[in-house]
């Protein structure tokens, strides 16, 4: 309770002293959210009216219990291979039901918190450098297809040059809603073209969501089995291991939140949700990186976004689906490449003021003066091991580029971490004989 509290006056604190920031701050995801869930939305994967009205409740309690802009976020592997192999609603529920049920226990159990605990920092970074850099080849995917066409007037390379050169031309004014006016930019041209391409416009009405989806055992197996597996050690180590390390990094003077409270979040949305179409959801460090980039210091942020989304889908539910379509990719790919620089960025504190350099009693402090006043680092690292580090931290994230599994580019930053520890190992020894030699040397002589 006491940390609820200390949350919910962060939040008003910091929403009334920078409310523009905030707002901004909270659409800072949209390049990752609106996409997949359009996509899986057309494809009859999700309930769009579901998925709204859920993921903005979660919004809502993860903001007010967090107190930091911890957001609500797509499962990737979920959606990517429903997307691939068309699985139908109930498998896709089955599968965010399965790595509910998975993640939860193993947080429960006290498994994920033990995992942090062993996996070298390094790694960590790495996974969080990959992932970075992987929203910024899903917004060059996006750009890929603009052209300078001007018959496109609503989505061309014209405008993305200048959402670019806005969003780095004004980097040095934090304030800047960078993201507020995209979307608002976005959304009338959006609307425009679904006005003069005879489309339809997003009817009013009171859109009801409860319709309970039951998955069968053999859609359980499908789901699960296809998407689901696939999708649970990403949301460890990217959703929940990675989210407490980048709320650290990035907002030092808050408590971060605990992989155990983060996994079993991940499990009650979809313990929750699933079970009547919303799609599968966890929270992830992609996000957070780009609510914090465009301006959100606090959970006012998601929690003013869990209430527009709440809104939208009471009122519009799927008839947002064909505006939602419409939203320019020049935008939101700018949005997504600013999201992957701010997530890959966190490597820079590595051999500088990463956790593992501090005392024990520096990284458990949580306000600003004590943490200033401690922050020394625990050794000074010799040249070889800030270049072993980075190394460590770049295999992990470049074999997770080139593989496009998390999982891979985990074993990669693990096995070549435990390399570097034989080496030293096998140092050690080589140390060890060579002090012995003067005494086998002595013991010779003297027993001549």
């Amino acid at each position: 309770m006491a940390l609820f509290a200390s949350s919910l006056k962060h939040n008003v604190r910091t929403m009334r002293n920078n409310p523009l920031g905030e707002i901004a701050g909270s659409l800072g995801d949209l390049g990752t959210l609106l996409p997949l869930m359009t996509a899986l939305t057309a494809s009859k994967s999700i309930s769009l009216t579901s998925t709204l009205l859920f993921s903005g409740v979660f919004n809502i309690y993860s903001g007010a219990f967090f107190g930091v802009p911890i957001v609500v976020q797509p499962m990737k592997a979920v959606a990517s291979i429903a997307l691939a192999r068309q699985l139908s609603l109930k498998e896709t529920m089955a599968a965010g039901i399965g790595v509910g049920i998975v993640v939860m226990l193993l947080s429960i159990m006290g498994m994920v918190q033990k995992a942090s605990d062993l996996i070298p920092l390094p790694i960590v970074k790495g996974i969080q450098v990959g992932a970075g850099l992987s929203l910024c080849l899903n917004a060059g995917s996006m750009l890929s297809n603009l052209s300078f066409n001007e018959s496109k007037w609503d989505d061309n390379l014209f405008w993305a040059i200048g959402a670019f050169s806005i969003l780095y031309g004004f980097s040095r004014l934090p304030k800047f809603p960078f993201a507020l006016l995209v979307f608002l930019l976005g959304g009338i041209f959006a609307a425009v073209e679904v006005a003069t391409s005879g489309g339809s416009l997003p009817d009013f009405g009171l859109w009801w969501p409860f319709n309970p989806t039951i998955p069968t055992p053999e859609e359980f197996a499908t789901g699960f089995g296809t998407a689901g597996i696939a999708q649970i050690l990403l949301t460890i180590l990217n959703s929940v291991i990675a989210v407490r390390y980048l709320s650290e990094d990035l907002m030092p003077t808050r408590p971060a939140p605990s992989v155990t409270a983060l996994g079993i979040s991940v499990g009650l949305m979809n313990l929750t949700g699933c079970w009547f179409g919303a799609m599968p959801v966890c929270h992830g460090s992609g996000g957070l990186a780009a609510q914090h980039r465009f301006g959100a210091r606090s959970g006012a942020s998601v929690m003013f976004l869990g209430l527009v989304k709440m809104g939208a889908g009471l009122a519009f539910g799927e008839s947002l689906t064909s505006l939602l379509q419409r939203f320019p990719k020049s935008l939101l790919g700018i949005m997504v490449f600013a999201a992957g620089i701010e997530l890959a960025s966190v490597a820079e504190n590595l051999n500088s003021s990463a956790k593992d350099l501090l005392s024990p009693t520096s990284a458990t402090l949580g306000t600003e003066q004590s943490r200033s006043a401690v922050y020394a680092p625990l050794r000074v690292l010799t040249d070889r091991e800030k270049k072993e580090r980075f190394l460590n931290m770049m295999v992990t994230a470049a074999m997770m580029l080139a593989s496009k599994n998390a999982f891979v580019g985990f074993l990669a930053g693990v096995f070549f971490w435990a390399l570097l520890r034989l080496q030293d190992r096998m140092e050690d020894l080589g140390e060890a004989r060579a002090s012995y030699a003067p005494l086998n040397e002595a013991s010779a002589l003297l027993g001549r």
